[in-house]
């Protein structure tokens, strides 16, 4: 297992810093050395292709069956979604959703009013209006409200993960798990 840790991380890492630089190809050409060894610029997917080839090929290296691995990461692979869609939200990183000029609904009164529409002040990307005598790095606010998308995929991707692991134990065949959580991850992701 610290095998399997040590290199889907550094894989994981590595994938992620790549595929950022292929997304952005024309600021890559202009400073190679700082987008890839720089703190920021990360793409998930790099992320989750090359750490998940790299775990696939360790275990496999160890007599584990991929669709064994496959079954096992499935549930943790949602967790760990819904857990990265929070520090989305929190950045303001631009995955946000559509305008939200409607008011609240009275049935969720009970909610905070981020939780129904956002503007996202102090985002990373710096777009919208600038906030008035702002002096740190990042002073941008939306002029219109949107609906936090990133928030509600962040609850209903942990509330999949309780599901699949709730599930875990009666699964017998062989990425029967995997399959499931696929299913689940696309429906989730074609209504966001």
């Amino acid at each position: 297992m610290g095998s399997i840790l040590l290199w889907s991380a550094v894989c994981g890492f590595a994938g992620a810093k790549i595929f950022n630089a292929l997304e952005n190809w024309s600021e890559f050409l202009k400073d190679p050395i700082g987008m890839l060894f720089g703190l920021s610029g990360l793409t998930f997917y790099g992320g989750l292709i090359c750490g998940g080839a790299a775990v696939l090929y360790i275990a496999w290296k160890h007599g584990i069956r991929p669709l064994t691995m496959l079954d096992i990461g499935g549930p943790g692979m949602m967790l760990a979604y819904g857990l990265g869609r929070i520090g989305c939200q929190m950045s303001g990183d631009g995955d946000w959703g559509i305008d939200n000029l409607a008011p609240k609904p009275h049935w969720l009164s009970w909610a905070p009013d981020w939780m129904w529409a956002f503007n996202f002040p102090r985002n990373v990307n710096n777009e919208g209006l600038p906030i008035p005598d702002c002096t740190t790095k990042y002073c941008h606010v939306l002029p219109n409200p949107v609906f936090p998308t990133s928030f509600y995929e962040s609850v209903i991707c942990i509330l999949l993960f309780f599901f699949l692991w709730s599930i875990r134990d009666r699964i017998k065949i062989p990425g029967i798990m995997f399959g499931i959580y696929m299913i689940l991850a696309g429906v989730e992701r074609f209504f966001y």
